[in-house]
Order: C-alpha cells, then structure tokens, then sequence
C-alpha cells in the first residue's frame, strides 16, 4: 500500500475519535512545549550572567584578596587577604600590557541636596581608570582626575537616576552634596544612563575618589595602619593582547601573580590572592547552568515518555474495538504489513500533531513566563528540533506494539470478533 494512502487512511481514523485523538496527544503537547520552556529559562539565565559579566567592561583581570591570614609587611598579618590600595599602583606602572586599574571601595551612607534626603545610598569610591575599565560615559561635567585622588579632594560624579532624583530638572553641575553626618562633596559630572549590569544600578550610585571612603566614610580606625586593604583590583588588559601571539593574557597574569607575590612575601603556591578572568568566569557559569540545563531537560522529557505510554494505550484500545475491521481488510487483500503500517502511522501522526502543538505551546508559553515572571527567557532552536524530534521518536516506539499486535491477528478470528 502506498505511503500516502495510508497516511489518509491513519489520518480519518484518529479525525473520526477528535476528543480522544486530542487528549492522547495531550501527553506529547506538554512534553514537548515544557522541555521547550525549561531549556528557554536556563538558556536565558545564562544568557543574563553573561551580559552581568561582560557588562563590567571588557577584557578584564580580576585580582581578588584570598580568605585567611594574608601578610601584610614584617611582622603584620591580615585575616582579610593581602590586598592593599598600592597594589592597584604597581600594576598599573610595572606591568606590561595594561591598559586600566580600578579599585572600588563602597559604603552606604544617607545623602542630602538642599531639602532632598535619599536615605541608604551605595557610595562607590574609585579610581580614575573607571570610566574607561567599566565603559560608563560622562554625560555631562567630568570625572575626577588621579591627581585629585591623591588630594583625597571632596567632589563627585553621580549615576543618571541619582542625579534626577536630587536634582530633578536642576543642572548638578557645582551642587553640594552631604553625605553621611558632615562630609560634603561637590558634583563635578554625571554618567550616562547604563541600566542594571545583573542586579546592580550603576545609575543610582554615587561616585567618589576612593580616598574619601578609605579616609572619611569608612569606620575602621586600622584603616591607614593596615595599608588600606582592598578586596577587589580590577585590571583591564589592552586589546592587542591575545592577537599578537608574541603576548598572551596568561603572560600578563604571570607578571601580576610575579609581581605581588613579591610585593606581599609569599610564594606563587601559597599566594594571598587570586586571579580569575571574566573567561574563566564564565566558563564556570556556562558548565553549570549546562548542567542544570540538562537535568531540566531530562526531568521534562518524563512526559514525552509519558504521552507515549498514553499513545500505546490508546492504541492498543483501538487495536481492540477495530478487531472486525482489521479482520475485513485482511480479508479483501491487506497484508500484516498494510495493517502494521496503518497502526504505526496512527500513533505518528499522534505524536507529529500533537509535537507541533507542543512548539507553539512552548515558544508561547516561554514568552508568557518572561512577561509575567521578569525572568528572561531565550528560544534555543536546537531545543525546538530535539523536543519535536523526541516527539517522532516517542510515538513510533510506543506505537510499534500495538501496531504489531494487529497485524498479528489471525483473520478468521478477527472477523467472528464481536
């Protein structure tokens, strides 16, 4: 019999039982539709800490201080990591390669412009490499200068949305600015707006020269004593790093791990610190969120396994009540091959229909749960065929052994079958 003769014969037989052919299908549509919108959440997951990280500037070092005793000088010891402000300095002059050092320092005070009190504001103190390490934009005024760091001098420069909520339509530009109990700044700049990079707002901070926070805003009587230790040091590497294969990250990493291992007297197997890339980083991120992908995946593929245990139902119930009719078309010709293949096609087009249903329930669905959640969801095409594909699959190996069981049926019997 031919392919599409018995497609058409498959076809009126699932159209004549609408209902039930629908709720055997129901099985596949969730299936495939969930495997869709589980993998669309982990992929956007992913797809947000990825833009988090890159969003921090491009091409960059991170030099972290280690947890537990880290030396700070002769006989000086730390239980914070060694890490200190003047580390950032000897990066930025002795290595090679360098194109940026940005060490932040944060404290939450209360801030107040004229009759305005904004209360639990995040006061980054920084360096003056950060505009161009973190790719953030004046819009408007300056930024402040290294030399104006080292005279610890009271300005700053403030996030978009901080500077419309103090200020409203009023130009920052030479404004005064108290922060906390008596330390008063004066706006030199505003940034352009970034947005949120993961769940940090860069437009609704305050930017001051670090020295302010070390020495004003930072309530630690050791501060100056212990070397005013960091915990974080940026390092932005030149972009032609990497392409001139004469000069590799690894190198410059090399010379940083060389040079503070010197400058803190450790060694480079027991350093009080640690150096990771924003490639390293996401790397790790990647082969989690990969795994959880995975285990998403798999725990909705349970479905399709069950809708197809509910296509093999079904069609054994069919094989049951079209007992006579298998046994009259035995009778004018049809072979157990014929019979086979009428049953086999039944239970993929089951699976195909209700397959394609299940992709547009899932391309749906994950549109639906990134509007209502606030998540965002990505559609990873390779997810759409793997679920459809499963789908196919599904329905020809649980439709197999019902179609089997009716082309084995002997057709006398068959015909005497009430």
């Amino acid at each position: 019999m031919k392919p599409i003769k018995v497609t058409k014969i498959a076809w009126l037989a699932l159209v004549k039982n609408k209902i039930r052919s629908l709720l055997t299908m129901l099985g596949i549509i969730i299936g495939v539709a969930a495997v869709i919108i589980m993998i669309a959440i982990s992929a956007g997951t992913e797809k947000s800490i990825q833009e988090a990280i890159t969003g921090l500037g491009s091409n960059l070092i991170y030099v972290q201080a280690s947890m537990g005793a880290a030396r700070m000088g002769p006989g000086m010891q730390s239980s914070g990591g060694g890490l200190v402000y003047d580390d950032a300095f000897a990066i930025a002059e002795q290595i090679n390669g360098v194109a940026g050092v940005v060490v932040e320092q944060t404290s939450t005070q209360n801030v107040k412009a004229g009759d305005t009190i904004l209360e639990n504001i995040t006061i980054m103190g920084t360096t003056a490499d950060f505009p161009s390490v973190r790719d953030m934009e004046i819009a408007s005024g300056r930024y402040f200068t290294q030399d104006e760091i080292d005279r610890t001098k009271p300005i700053a420069v403030l996030g978009s949305n901080l500077a419309e909520e103090m200020f409203g339509e009023t130009d920052p530009y030479g404004q005064t600015i108290t922060v906390g109990d008596s330390v008063r700044l004066t706006v030199v700049g505003v940034f352009e707006e970034k947005g949120m990079v993961g769940e940090v707002d860069y437009d609704s901070r305050f930017y001051t020269p670090i020295t302010i926070v070390l020495e004003k805003l930072t309530n630690n009587p050791f501060a100056r004593f212990l070397g005013d230790r960091v915990r974080l040091i940026y390092v932005e590497v030149d972009e032609s790093i990497g392409e001139n294969s004469e000069r590799t990250l690894d190198d410059v990493i090399y010379q940083i791990e060389f040079l503070l291992a010197k400058r803190h007297e450790v060694t480079l197997e027991e350093p009080d610190f640690t150096i990771t890339t924003q490639q390293d980083i996401i790397t790790t991120q990647e082969s989690t969120t990969a795994a959880f992908r995975s285990l998403l995946a798999w725990v909705a593929g349970v479905s399709l396994v069950v809708g197809g245990i509910g296509i093999m139902n079904i069609m054994l119930v069919s094989v049951t009540e079209r007992t006579r009719e298998i046994g009259i078309r035995q009778s004018v010709g049809a072979t157990p091959s014929d019979i086979r293949w009428q049953f086999l096609t039944e239970a993929l087009l089951l699976s195909l229909v209700g397959g394609l249903i299940g992709v547009v329930a899932g391309i749906v669905g994950s549109w639906i749960f990134g509007q209502a959640s606030g998540m965002r969801t990505v559609i990873v095409a390779s997810s759409v065929l793997l679920a459809f594909g499963s789908a196919a699959i599904v329905g020809v190996f649980f439709g197999y052994y019902p179609a089997n069981q009716a082309a084995q049926l002997d057709p006398i019997e068959a015909l005497r079958y009430e």
